[in-house]
Parts: C-alpha cells; sequence; structure tokens
C-alpha cells in the first residue's frame, strides 16, 4: 500500500456549539489567506461551495466526493489535496460522514496578488532548467497526493493561523509561500516523475529518471546523471532539489525503497535478495534505510504480505 500523508487532524467543534451538522465552518483571517476548516457530521449530497479566490484544500479525516468542473467526479480521502479556481462550484457528497464518523477538510483561499508575487519571484530567481517551462500552478493536476513536505508544511501554515501572536501574519505569509513552492513541486513531481515518457525528448530531468527506473540495481552516481542531464554536479544536485523539493539522492533512494516492496510482496524473495537487486550491497544499510522511509523492517514488511490464495 502506498504510503500517506495527511495533515495532522484538528480538534473537533463540540456538538453543543455546532452551527450546522454539513460543513461546519471556522475561519481564521490572515493578510493574504483566509484558513477555512470544515466539518461535516452526517450524510449529505450535492453540497455547494464556492470561493472567490484560488482555494487550496486538504482532506484531514473522513470521505468526500467531490464533483469539478462539471464531470471530474472522485473520492477525496486523507492524505490528498485538491486545488480549485475562482469562483468554480465545488458539489460535494459525504457518503459515510456521521456523529461518530465526521469528516474534516480545510479550504485556504489565497488572494490572487500572493500567488502572482510568489510564482514570479521563484521565476525571476530561481528559475527553472528548460527555459520553455516557468513556475506555476498546474490546474490541470487539481487533485494530487500530498508528500510528506506538503503535509508539513499545511500542518505550520494552520498552526500558525490559530496561535495568538501579534507575528502571526508575517510567520503566516513565510509559511503561505513555502506551501505554494511545496504545492508547485509536488505538481512537478507528478508531471515528471509519472509521466516521463511523455517529456522524455523535452526536458532533460525526464530523461534521468527514466534511467534511474531502468538502472536501480547499479551504481547511480551524480556524476553520471549530471552528465547525462548536460549539468554540472552542483547544478544539476541544486536545480533537482528545487524543482522537486527532494534530491536526486533522495529520489533514488524512494525509488528503490519502492521496488524492494514490490520485491519483498513474493514470497520467494528475500530481504538478501530485494536488497542487492534495488541497489544495496551492504543489507543492514538497506534494512536501516527501510525502515526509515517505511516505518518497519522489511523482515517485518514481508511477514505481514497477505497470503494469495491458489485459484
Amino acid at each position: 500500500m502506498e504510503k500517506k500523508f495527511a495533515p495532522q487532524t484538528q480538534a473537533l467543534t463540540s456538538l453543543r456549539q455546532l452551527q450546522t451538522l454539513v460543513e461546519h465552518r471556522s475561519t481564521f483571517n490572515l493578510n493574504h489567506c483566509e484558513l477555512n476548516i470544515f466539518e461535516t457530521h452526517q450524510q449529505s449530497e450535492r453540497v455547494s461551495l464556492k470561493f472567490n479566490d484560488l482555494v487550496f484544500t486538504a482532506m484531514l479525516r473522513g470521505k468526500k466526493v467531490m464533483n469539478l468542473f462539471g464531470d471530474k467526479r472522485f473520492d477525496y480521502l486523507p492524505g490528498e489535496s485538491v486545488i480549485v479556481p475562482s469562483n468554480e462550484e465545488m458539489i460535494i457528497d459525504f457518503p459515510e460522514a456521521s456523529l461518530h464518523t465526521p469528516t474534516q477538510c480545510i479550504a485556504l483561499a489565497i488572494d490572487e496578488e500572493k500567488i502572482k508575487e510568489t510564482v514570479d519571484l521563484l521565476n525571476e530567481k530561481y528559475a527553472k532548467v528548460e527555459q520553455n517551462e516557468l513556475w506555476d500552478i498546474d490546474l490541470n493536476r487539481f487533485h494530487i497526493k500530498n508528500t510528506q513536505e506538503l503535509a508539513s508544511t499545511i500542518d505550520r501554515l494552520v498552526y500558525v493561523s490559530k496561535e495568538n501572536n501579534v507575528s502571526k501574519d508575517l510567520f503566516a505569509n513565510f509559511a503561505l509561500q513555502e506551501l505554494l513552492l511545496r504545492l508547485m513541486q509536488t505538481q512537478a513531481r507528478v508531471l515528471i516523475f509519472d509521466n516521463y515518457m511523455q517529456y522524455i525528448n523535452t526536458n532533460r530531468f525526464a530523461h534521468v529518471v527514466k534511467y534511474i527506473r531502468e538502472n536501480l540495481a547499479e551504481n547511480l552516481t551524480i556524476e553520471k546523471l549530471s552528465d547525462m542531464a548536460c549539468m554540472s554536479k552542483a547544478h544539476f544536485f541544486r536545480s533537482f532539489k528545487r524543482e522537486f523539493g527532494l534530491s536526486p539522492v533522495e529520489f533514488i533512494i524512494q525509488e528503490r525503497v519502492k521496488l524492494a516492496k514490490k520485491l519483498l510482496a513474493d514470497p520467494s524473495t528475500s530481504v538478501t535478495d530485494a536488497s542487492y537487486r534495488v541497489g544495496f550491497q551492504n543489507v543492514n544499510y538497506f534494512c536501516t534505510i527501510f525502515k526509515k522511509y517505511e516505518g518497519t523492517t522489511p523482515t517485518h514488511f514481508k511477514k505481514n504480505q497477505p497470503t494469495l490464495k491458489a485459484s
């Protein structure tokens, strides 16, 4: 199962203070954004919601079924975020909500000028490697799975928005800029990591991602990868991390752990065999890395795989 990174759930409103059981709203106003925390405590259908600004939303608990852009209908779960353009109507179903299993979601309405200011700053000071590419929020990739970094930034912004601090707007401004950057980095991962074959001839990082995934058992050095990208080692390392929010070394490790999980699901594959097949020459180091990323040892992970029944 793919690991999910959900922001922290927030304390629920007591029943006596609920103004409604459907999308009860708590609002926190800041200079450049408005944070809304919504709770729903009963099954409901076709609840309409619209904002004047672009809205970044993130599920904290429960399940929604979202209807966007007229024909985009999908389940919305913790560990996921959705970006909704200004004045776009959301039609929301709550098929499982109840007093015992409420849904909870944040909706962050962001000033257009703040978005433009952040995007312009990135394009001016930290331009992307490919000249035909610009930093921007991609509304075509509106439903995304959170990265750990994105979820942590959401938590930070929620915390700052709720605290009683005379400098909260200053702190929130920094957190909001980071959120926008983390969002664009997450979308860039979807664009290149998940669809690299579409960009193999136009994006040098797509070419590198393809090579990494096809050669995980090999010794993947920064020298080799930077040469493939026609960049110096320092420029390659720095640019990769800036555009995707993780270093090439971190990406390689994540891909190796991901492949190891698939291999370990096979009863005939030992931990040692999996370690070597994904490029780890030291089994103890493999076990340490695996536990760091998955929270459990490869041996324990393997023991807890479902047994396939013969048909």
